[in-house]
C-alpha cells in the first residue's frame, strides 16, 4: 500500500480531474489495511473508479460497501473492468503478483512502459551455483545446428548460432546447458539481466524497464550478429 496510498494521497490533495482507478485485492476485512482512509481520499477525486476483491471474504464483510467482488486481480477481472488501455499502471505487491498482473496487462494491450512495479517484500529465493540439481556441463544444443548470428557463452568457453528454435537468448543458453538465472521470462523482473561484452541485441517483447547500460534482458532478447555474453 505505502507507494500506491501516498500517490493517491497527492491525487486527493489537488482534487485532481483525472481518472483514477484504484484496484487492491487482499483475503479479507481484517487484511485490508487503511481501507477507510482510501475510501475518503477516493471520495475527492470526481473522476475515481474503485474495485476491492476479497479471496477469502469474512461472514462480516459486507459486499458493495467493504469489497466488489470475491476472487482476485487476475486475467478474467482486467478484463471485466475494461480498463482503460492508455492509462499509466502503478502495481505493488508481491513478486508473483505483480510479475502476473504486468504480463497480463501487455497482453490486454496496454504498453509495457505504461506498466511501472515496485517490490512489496524480498524477492524469491535463487541461488544459481549454490543449490541447484546435478546438470550436464555446457554443450551445443540438440538437432540441426542454427545458422543465425553467433552467440559467444564467455565464462561457459561455448559459442553457437542463433537459429528459428529459439525465440530468445534464454531458450538458446537452456538448450545449451549454460547456468542462467530467470523468472518472468517477460521482461518484467530482471532476474536474467546479464553483461553484454560485445554485440547488439532487439528486444521481442520490449521489457517494462530497460536494462542497465551494457546489460541484457535475455529472456526476450535477440541477437543482431554475432553477440558475447557473460554466462
Amino acid at each position: 500500500m505505502t507507494p500506491v496510498l501516498a500517490m493517491l494521497h497527492a491525487l486527493a490533495d489537488e482534487a485532481s480531474p483525472r481518472d483514477v482507478w484504484w484496484l487492491y485485492g487482499t483475503r479479507n476485512g481484517r487484511e485490508h489495511p487503511f481501507a477507510e482512509e482510501a475510501r475518503r481520499l477516493l471520495a475527492a477525486l470526481p473522476h475515481r473508479h474503485s474495485h476491492i476483491r476479497y479471496s477469502a471474504p469474512d461472514a462480516e464483510d459486507r459486499r458493495t460497501i467493504d469489497f466488489d467482488a470475491s476472487g482476485r486481480l487476475d486475467m478474467r477481472a482486467l478484463q471485466a473492468l475494461n480498463l482503460p488501455r492508455d492509462g499509466d499502471f502503478y502495481i505493488c505487491g508481491p513478486s508473483a503478483f505483480m510479475n502476473d498482473l504486468a504480463a497480463e496487462l501487455a497482453a490486454l494491450g496496454v504498453a509495457r512502459d505504461r506498466i511501472h512495479t515496485e517490490l512489496f517484500g524480498a524477492g524469491p529465493s535463487i541461488t544459481p551455483g549454490v543449490v541447484a540439481p546435478t546438470r550436464p556441463p555446457p554443450h551445443l544444443p540438440a538437432g540441426v545446428p542454427g545458422t543465425g548470428a553467433l552467440v559467444s557463452f564467455a565464462r561457459s568457453g561455448l559459442s553457437a548460432h542463433f537459429g528459428p528454435a529459439f525465440r530468445n537468448l534464454l531458450e538458446l543458453a537452456e538448450a545449451c546447458d549454460v547456468p542462467v538465472r530467470w523468472s518472468c521470462r517477460t521482461g518484467v523482473c530482471h532476474t536474467c539481466e546479464t553483461a553484454l561484452v560485445a554485440g547488439s541485441v532487439r528486444y521481442e517483447p520490449d521489457p517494462i524497464d530497460a536494462a542497465a547500460d551494457g546489460n541484457v534482458l535475455i529472456c526476450c532478447a535477440r541477437p543482431e550478429g554475432d553477440i558475447v555474453i557473460d554466462l
